[in-house]
């Protein structure tokens, strides 16, 4: 089972990497420019984030593994998100 503390530093790290990532994608959602630095790193630490969740999830209890599959599921949803707004800022093809 997955300590508390460790369940909470990583529960803290979602949160901060999710709020930097919004901010990120607002920034550039006004600014209309994608593929800036921070964007770029913004994407890395979510799909960092997404790995330690599964690491993570391999030692959690049923309790522990319904709160990391939520925040995977937000995680996920944003790297989407911010994926699409980046192809339409270069204007790439999804096909």
């Amino acid at each position: 089972m997955a300590t508390r503390a460790s369940m909470d530093a990583l529960m803290q790290q979602c949160e901060d990497v999710i709020r930097n990532a919004q901010d990120q994608f607002k920034e550039s959602s006004l600014q209309e420019h994608y593929n800036n630095d921070a964007y770029t790193q913004a994407l890395q630490q979510l799909e960092q984030t997404y790995q330690d969740i599964a690491k993570m999830a391999h030692s959690a209890n049923g309790q522990q593994r319904d709160q990391l599959h939520r925040m995977r599921l937000q995680i996920q949803q944003l790297q989407n998100n911010m994926i699409l707004e980046g192809q339409a800022f270069r204007g790439g093809d999804l096909s």
